[in-house]
């Protein structure tokens, strides 16, 4: 009897008080955990970005396909475009420059080294400048050559149009309307009395053949 109080008595007594308090502090040092990386990894995105500043500032004016800009969320990352963006890999070191395409997302560099992302993202930033241009000289000379090909829509005066006519008519490259009237209807004459004096003489032949 007197060994079971005595278990009694140094048994441990639960309280759900402590528990939660317990678990609460966990819970706040995981969060810290997470902000702390978060913080880490945006701190290491800004460290990029003022890198790569000087560069975002000799962007041409007009040219609005780049963003430059950092995200918040659960990771954040340095978006570049709107298919192309950095954000740090697992181990939060790594720098990891990534561009979505029509195959899926592709990824261009994966470095620690802070250099060698910015000289990776400059010459995209770069690429992306030349590819633009080039897209708009093939416009300019596509649109140069279609005005070219359309006809001339300013017309000439009158009297300057009458004064050609007259040159065309003496040096007999164009014929009077009168003159082409009676033209035509000259060979029309002709044509006609030739298919008759055709036709003749088709039967003219049918009819010697049958006769003999």
């Amino acid at each position: 009897m007197s060994e079971t109080n005595g278990r009694s008595g140094t048994s441990n007594v639960r309280s759900l008080t402590d528990a939660i308090r317990k678990a609460r502090v966990a819970e706040s040092e995981r969060t810290d955990v997470v902000v702390e990386l978060r913080e880490a990894e945006r701190a290491r995105l800004d460290m990029l970005a003022d890198e790569l500043r000087n560069v975002f500032a000799e962007v041409p004016d007009g040219d609005e396909q780049f963003i430059f800009q950092i995200s918040g969320g659960t990771q954040p990352r340095l978006w570049i475009d709107m298919t192309s963006l950095v954000m740090m890999a697992r181990d939060r070191r790594t720098y990891r420059f990534v561009k979505d395409t029509r195959f899926g997302r592709t990824v261009i560099l994966e470095t620690a080294d802070l250099d060698d992302m910015a000289d990776c993202v400059t010459q995209y930033v770069a690429e992306r400048i030349i590819e633009r241009e080039r897209a708009l000289e093939a416009d300019w000379l596509a649109e140069r050559i279609l005005r070219a090909d359309e006809p001339q829509k300013a017309e000439k005066p009158a009297s300057e149009r009458r004064a050609a006519l007259l040159r065309k008519v003496r040096d007999g490259s164009v014929q009077p309307a009168g003159h082409q009237s009676r033209s035509s209807a000259t060979m029309a004459a002709v044509a006609f009395l030739g298919g008759l004096l055709v036709g003749v003489a088709a039967l003219l032949a049918y009819a010697w053949f049958k006769i003999g």
